[in-house]
Order: C-alpha cells, then structure tokens, then sequence
C-alpha cells in the first residue's frame, strides 16, 4: 500500500507534528515566565495557537481550490512555518512581544494552508479510497509520532539551549519539510488535481498575495487583542457555515443532503474537540500546579510536557482503531461515522471522570502523580483518533470534488471555534498572579470544573448517537434521489 510519496508526505507530517507541537508545550511557561503574561491570557494565547491557525483553513481551502492547487499551498505551507518559527526565535532573543505573535501569526496562517491541502493531496497517493481511508488513521499516528517528541523533548531542550534556541529547532525542521516538498514536485504532479498541473495566472498570484497579507494581518492583530479576537473567530465561523449552506442551494438535492451530513458533523466535532482544547488549557496549568514526581517512578516529565501522553497513546490508537474497523468491514458489519462519534464520547467521559476523581480526591499537598494523566490521555486519545481521522474521510467521501478543500476546511473551523470555546471555559479556573495553590482549590475549584465536564460528555454520547439516525436518513434519501436522476437520465438519453 505505500509507496514513495506516501512516505514523503508522512515525513513532513511527522516534522510538522514535532515542530508545531514541540512549539506549542513551551508557550505556556515562555509566556508566563519570559513575557510576563497571567494565567488567563496565556491560556487564551496558547489555546488560540492550537487552533486558531485551522480557522483560516477556510481561507486556505478557497485558494487551493480557486488559485494555487494543494501542492503548491502545502509548500508554501512549510516555508511559512519555518519562517514564523523564525520570527518567535528572534522575539524570544529580545523578550519583544509583538515579534512573537508576528510569528505565530505567520505559523497559524500557515497551518490554515496545509489543513485543507494535505488530506487531499495525501488521498492522491492511494490506489483507492479502501486503501486511504484505512491509511490516514496510520498517517495520524505518525502526526502523532511527531507530536509525542516534541511535547516531550521541547521542555527539556529549554533546560540546556532555552527557548530561542528550542524555537529554533522548529523552524529548521520544518525548513526540512518544505525541501523534500520542493523536490518531490515532478511526481506530485503526477497524481495531484488539475488545477495543480496548471500554470498560476499573474493575476492569481496577486489574488493568493493579497489575501494571505491579509489573512497574517488579521491572525496578528487577534493575538494582540484576544478579548476582541475571540468574536473574530466566532464572525468567520458563521461566515464560513453560511457560505458552505449558500453553496447547498447551487448543487442538486441529493448532492445537498450530503452536504447537510457535513454541517451535522461540524458540530458534533466542535463539541468533541472542545475537550481536546482542555489539553493546552485548563489540563497544562492543572498539571504545572499540580503534578509532581517521575512517571512511573523513573521517566522524567515535565508538568508543561505531559500533553507528550495524548501523542503517546494516539500512536498506539491509530492502528488499533484502524485494524478494529477494518476487521468489523471485512465481517460484514459497517458503524456509521457519528456512531463511531458517540463512541467517542464515551471515552471522553471516562477521560475527565478520571480527572475529576483525581482532582476531589487530591491530598493535603495538592500533588497529582503523573500516571493519573496517563489514564486519563489514554481514554482521550483513543477518541481523538476516531474523531480526527475519520470524520475527514466521512467528509471526503460525501462532498462535492469541487468544494473538496473548502469542505475539508470546515472540519478545521470546528477545531478553531472549539479551541477558543474550549480556551474561554478554561479561563474559569486561571488564578491569580502569586495566588498559592492548595487543597481547597484543587478539589473545589478544578473538581466542579471537570465533573461539569464529565457530565456533559455523557450527555453527548445520547446527541451523537441521535445524529447518527438522522445523516443515516439523509444519506439513503440521497442515494435514492440520485438513482432516480440516474434512471430518468437514461430514459432520456433512449428517447
């Protein structure tokens, strides 16, 4: 099943995964530490960066679609990422805030690129769709692979070169990647879209210039003011839904009704991943306060590095998941996405149903031990592969080869609202600046936080599994719409 550029392509996914992520475990004491910023607004920063750069996958998938093909986007993707990165080592040289957040502004932009243009791209690789959809489950773990290192090596980096020099890691790394890119660009065309064997327009290129100006102006200036940026992200998020319904009404109805499964979709996974924004959030101060001790007794961990767990364990999911599925197809026995979704949500609750145990139940020192996080990632992360893996390739499957970025970018836009969802929940539990942790507020303060949320995940396990009936319906009226055109088309074509 693979074959050179699959490789090629999950090679840059793992550099993306340790760069992004190993950047990302260490905003958190950079910001608190370095820059001065409180618990609350670097919880906003931080949380924003996990997922604000998936909102302008809405526009990221608008120029794919419309000016520079997914090849040249993921490209450029990487040169942006290596550039951005650059810009944070220069900030963190000087301490100069606005510096940083031009990078991050730049990095985010960039992931908006490559969300709508690697699944596409990837698929391209396979023979058949079989082949991709059992594949980018195993293409997630390697994201994750990626991910795992850098959450865990990145704090300990900080210890012996310091965060410029940490931040500068990611940017050659993901330099890296944009190299084996640009000279893999003669079989990429082979298998990639039209659009991509085309020749850009000057004109194009100035369209993609301008609106990507615009785009890393904007990312910058909600990083500055994240009290206003949030409704920017809840603006674009709206506008992004109605522009995708606005399309439903120039497609026939079967091919609408599809689409409709996708809206369906978007928020049963807006809802998920708010919890996976928990990780960046609430979890990361959780664990900075609370956590103590060597894992296991002799693994070394840093508070701020214990999201390495939810990669550790999504590496092992990818193929459990894969190969459980599978094998029930192979049997005869097909679960439907949103169900998948419910089972999901299942895990979910047994995830922060453990963490609120741990948190009521703390002792009089305050101190968590780091294998209740383990526990806990490890229920979450079997999740998160369900969600993050096939409720792409449910997308890919029913929408529209013309919108085909775009569709795909509305799973980024529900990551992006979750994430700032998720983030302005979590800033109910920031404590103040020199504020002393102890028992009482770990048991009451954190522990009616994540019991709200266990309960809330039970209840979504009903609302998926609901959803599920319902794109059910929805996709048999289509099928039967689109047999009916079919026969009719036929008796005219005989007449």
């Amino acid at each position: 099943m693979w074959n050179r550029l699959n490789r090629s392509m999950m090679f840059c996914q793992m550099m993306f995964g340790l760069s992004f992520y190993g950047v990302m475990v260490i905003l958190t004491r950079f910001f608190l530490e370095d820059l001065g910023y409180n618990e609350a607004d670097t919880m906003m920063v931080v949380g924003a960066f996990s997922s604000v750069g998936p909102l302008f996958a809405i526009a990221g998938g608008f120029m794919v679609d419309k000016f520079i093909g997914a090849y040249r986007a993921l490209t450029i993707a990487f040169l942006g990422f290596g550039l951005g990165y650059g810009l944070i080592v220069f900030g963190a040289s000087s301490l100069n805030v606005e510096t940083c957040l031009a990078g991050i502004a730049l990095a985010s932009y960039s992931r908006g690129l490559m969300s709508p243009s690697y699944p596409g791209l990837f698929k391209r690789t396979f023979k058949t769709d079989e082949e991709f959809q059992n594949g980018f489950p195993i293409n997630y773990s390697i994201n994750n692979v990626g991910a795992l290192l850098g959450q865990y090596l990145f704090p300990l980096f900080v210890m012996v070169i310091g965060f410029n020099g940490s931040f500068m890691i990611s940017s050659v790394m993901a330099l890296i990647a944009f190299v084996v890119l640009f000279f893999s660009q003669k079989p990429m065309m082979a298998i990639a879209a039209e659009i991509d064997k085309k020749p850009v327009s000057v004109q194009s290129w100035v369209s993609f210039t301008v609106l990507s100006v615009a785009m890393i102006g904007l990312v910058f200036f909600m990083f500055s003011n994240m009290d206003t940026g949030k409704y920017v992200v809840y603006a674009i998020g709206a506008g992004a839904v109605a522009y995708f319904i606005s399309l439903m009404f120039k497609v026939s109805q079967a091919a609408a009704l599809k689409m409709g499964t996708i809206l369906i979709m978007m928020v049963l996974t807006v809802c998920f991943f708010v919890y996976y924004g928990q990780m960046m959030t609430s979890m990361t101060m959780v664990t900075i306060n609370t956590m103590r001790g060597d894992l296991l007794g002799f693994i070394p961990l840093a508070p701020e590095g214990s999201m390495a767990m939810n990669p550790l364990w999504c590496i092992v999911a990818g193929p459990v998941i894969a190969g459980i599925f599978s094998s029930l197809e192979k049997r005869g026995i097909f679960i439907s996405t949103a169900t998948k979704i419910a089972y999901a949500f299942v895990l979910t609750a047994l995830a922060f149903g453990t963490l609120a145990f741990a948190v009521v139940n703390v002792g009089a020192d305050a101190i968590i031990r780091p294998e209740v996080f383990l526990v806990v990632h490890f229920f979450y992360a079997f999740g998160e592969v369900i969600v993050g893996s096939l409720v792409i390739a449910f997308i890919l499957s029913v929408t529209p080869k013309h919108i085909e970025a775009f569709s795909v970018s509305m799973f980024s836009v529900a990551m992006a609202l979750s994430g700032i969802i998720g983030a302005v929940f979590s800033t109910s539990i920031a404590l103040e600046k020199g504020q002393v942790i102890n028992q009482e507020i770990v048991q009451n303060l954190y522990g009616d936080y994540f019991t709200l949320l266990t309960i809330l995940a039970v209840v979504m396990v009903g609302v998926a599994l609901v959803a599920s009936k319902v794109i059910r319906k929805m996709l048999d009226k289509s099928e039967e719409l689109e047999k009916s055109a079919s026969v009719e088309a036929q008796i005219q074509t005989q007449n």
